[in-house]
């Protein structure tokens, strides 16, 4: 006779449901630490016994008592509605909680002189980073998962591929950057031939490539543009396979945070006020929001709009009574 075997953990099935709709492991881990939060605050209940009622609560406690913001509990409020409708099949009615407010924030934004100092500031590959953040307005993940395939030299420019909303677009090639991308392209193919001679070469590719084109995730043109300096095993793969993954935006991250420091701005920057540079430098240039909308991947231009009020010539446009007098 044989033993009936259990039905996966909960958790379990959450990461088996998000690997299958090709969520990515941020997405999934983030979620599936929600649903754990969720089930410890109503005493471990498992989420069938719950509904409605529960989630309010939860949602509610995050905003009133743990004074999240309101991406975060929207984040949340997300895990949950992917645990029930997605894993469980189980439809909700319209969720009445305490919803943490929005605020309105304005975006740092660096001066052409402030950008040039920050990058001066930076050296190798963090410098050659940063300049595509800012000469293509790419958020750092953008960046970290570029492929050398999705550089292209010759219509000069490079394709974001499943940028944020799961969307591809194409964003200028800055053509100060092209020596320097050569550069590093040859420095990935020596790599990469090392480790194909060390038994290696292999990375990770979207929707199950690998077995659709056997072989290409040992291709020069499927490896990551900035590579990490260390294989490393799929944290979601149960195959055992070291792999070279991209590079950790971390590293960036501090970098950007040091040079600001080292060269005195007394702005808050970060990989995104690169970001945010670009789009408001492109504006002030007379280029169209229809036109920065798409370069920066928005799917609503109301998003873009927010750059409309950090122009050059001020707040509103209004000069001062007191530059008057």
């Amino acid at each position: 006779m044989t033993t009936p075997v259990p039905p996966p953990r909960l958790l379990d099935q959450v990461a088996a449901k998000a690997r299958m709709l090709h969520y990515s492991i941020r997405t999934e881990q983030a979620y599936i630490d929600w649903i754990r939060r969720f089930i410890l605050f109503h005493n471990k209940k498992h989420p069938r016994e719950m509904g409605a009622p529960e989630i309010e609560a939860f949602l509610s406690h995050l905003a009133s008592e743990r004074n999240v913001t309101a991406s975060t509990q929207n984040q949340a409020f997300a895990a949950l509605l992917f645990l029930y409708q997605k894993v469980l099949q189980i439809e909700l009615p319209r969720i009445h909680a305490l919803r943490a407010q929005r605020p309105e924030r304005l975006p740092v934004v660096l001066s052409v002189e402030e950008v040039r100092s920050l990058l001066a500031a930076l050296d190798g590959i963090d410098r050659l980073m940063a300049e595509l953040l800012y000469g293509a307005g790419l958020r750092l993940l953008e960046c970290c998962r570029l492929r050398i395939k999705d550089v292209d030299f010759d219509r000069r420019q490079l394709i974001v591929r499943e940028g944020k909303g799961d969307k591809d677009r194409a964003v200028p090639l800055p053509e100060r950057t092209i020596p320097s991308l050569r550069q590093q392209i040859e420095r990935v193919q020596k790599l990469h031939r090392r480790d194909l001679s060390q038994g290696n070469g292999r990375v990770w590719l979207p929707n199950a490539l690998s077995v659709k084109f056997p072989g290409a995730d040992r291709e020069l043109r499927w490896q990551y543009l900035f590579p990490s300096s260390r294989l490393s095993v799929d944290p979601r793969g149960t195959d055992g396979i070291l792999r070279r993954h991209h590079r950790h935006e971390s590293l960036l991250q501090k970098r950007i945070h040091q040079a600001a420091l080292t060269v005195g701005l007394t702005k808050k920057v970060s990989c995104h006020t690169l970001r945010h540079s670009f789009a408001t430098h492109l504006l002030e240039a007379g280029h169209d929001i229809r036109t920065v909308q798409e370069l920066l991947g928005h799917a609503d231009v109301s998003t873009t709009m927010i750059y409309t009020h950090v122009l050059q010539r001020g707040a509103c446009g209004v000069q001062s009574p007191l530059d008057r007098l």
